[in-house]
């Protein structure tokens, strides 16, 4: 990816949310260097990933694992420690972006309604989810994570028929992992992504 980056930003070590949700409106959004790093980084990538509404691949395996209802799905349930479930470093992912300031900054924006979180739980235990911020019909996905088997698959697949119940327009899944190309995750130019973005904004507002 050819991103451009401006570094770095969060002025006693706090992002603002009227800043935060200016910049998700205008195709921005925020990164760490790492967990211990207090310093932000805004990046607006040259091309960016997004999960097209009608293009979500179900592979027979996770349809299966569907059927068989293994998680209790819950909407904004524990929203803290999913994102702190995303923050967490395992053997496949040993640094994570998710730093405090970020972290505080979007426990912020889900009490204001901003950002929500789709969770899996088994037996009463969080073993995987995702969150993401929503402004008008986009969502934008930040992260997900599994303790479990499809977890996060799972999660990822009832939030996108939420999404579609609520004629949501854009998915955005910022950048292409081969887990997000398998099911059906694409690129598109920055000029593509802006004109799909405001045609979300423009049709539900962005204070929604």
């Amino acid at each position: 990816y050819n991103t451009a980056m401006t570094r770095p930003y969060a002025p006693g070590y706090r992002i603002p949310t009227d800043l935060l949700l200016k910049a998700y409106a205008s195709g921005v959004f925020p990164m760490a260097e790492s967990a211990s790093d207090p310093e932000v980084f805004w990046v607006r990538p040259e091309t960016r990933g997004i999960i097209p509404l009608d293009g979500f691949h179900t592979p027979r395996s996770l349809k299966k694992t569907i059927r068989r209802h293994p998680f209790d799905i819950r909407f904004d349930f524990d929203f803290e420690a999913t994102i702190d479930g995303c923050a967490e470093r395992r053997e496949e992912r040993r640094s994570t972006w998710i730093n405090a300031p970020i972290r505080a900054a979007y426990v912020v924006l889900y009490r204001l309604g901003h950002c929500h979180s789709v969770e899996a739980w088994r037996e009463e235990r969080l073993v995987g989810g995702l969150y993401g911020v929503k402004l008008g019909r986009a969502f934008f996905g930040e992260s997900m994570f599994s303790r479990m088997t499809d977890a996060s698959k799972v999660a990822l697949a009832w939030l996108i028929a939420r999404l579609k119940v609520g004629n949501f327009t854009l998915l955005d899944c910022q950048f292409i992992t081969p887990h997000l190309e398998s099911l059906g995750a694409t690129t598109v130019s920055r000029e593509h992504y802006v004109g799909l973005l405001t045609s979300a904004l423009s049709s539900g507002g962005v204070g929604t």
